[in-house]
């Protein structure tokens, strides 16, 4: 199974093997699922929003277009249900404040470790802050590692776009972190 491309497990559902939508779930579920704690930090949310995808996903197969990239039409369906709960919660700007994070390792350099947590917070809280036109190409580029052609294909736009998206919000984020900083100094 893990031999077969998304693209022909699709066609295998289409064909009536409606089992394999399994596999669909076990590949995307964790990708899924940390690409949408950038619109929620609550688990339970997350978990929702996620069902709400994959039924989605499951019933508009049949409007997938088998020549394009499956992963993207699912991004694109998780992207759109994440900025659905943005909405109906109004909760536009996100910080990691809330995240577990597993400090020490008895091994570790305490002080390593805490300066890792505390960039990542910074970076995280910047993120949120910065346009949703610019935090999500940042986000699919970085974190979720997807090409310019993928992240067009998600968000809609030419691919073009994406790289210049990048780069502004790159500078933006930048600027926003030694703005942070200087605070610390």
């Amino acid at each position: 199974m893990d031999k077969l491309d998304d693209e022909k497990i699709i066609q295998g559902i289409l064909d009536g093997n409606n089992e394999l939508y399994r596999e669909i779930i076990k590949r995307y579920e964790k990708k899924l699922s940390h690409y949408l704690r950038k619109f929620s930090n609550d688990r339970d949310d997350v978990e929702d929003i996620l069902q709400v995808v994959f039924i989605k996903a499951y019933k508009n197969l049949y409007g997938f277009n088998t020549s394009k990239k499956f992963s993207s039409w699912i991004y694109r369906i998780a992207h759109n249900e994440g900025i659905n709960h943005l909405k109906k919660n109004k909760k536009n700007k996100i910080c990691l404040d809330d995240v577990e994070y597993k400090l020490i390792d008895n091994k570790a350099d305490i002080n390593k470790e805490t300066d890792g947590v505390l960039l990542k917070r910074d970076v995280e809280c910047a993120l949120g802050e910065l346009k949703k036109k610019y935090k999500e190409p940042l986000v699919l580029f970085y974190l979720e590692e997807m090409s310019y052609e993928e992240i067009s294909d998600i968000l809609r736009i030419p691919k073009n776009t994406v790289g210049t998206l990048i780069l502004r919000g790159k500078k933006i984020l930048r600027e926003k972190l030694l703005e942070v900083k200087k605070e610390y100094e």
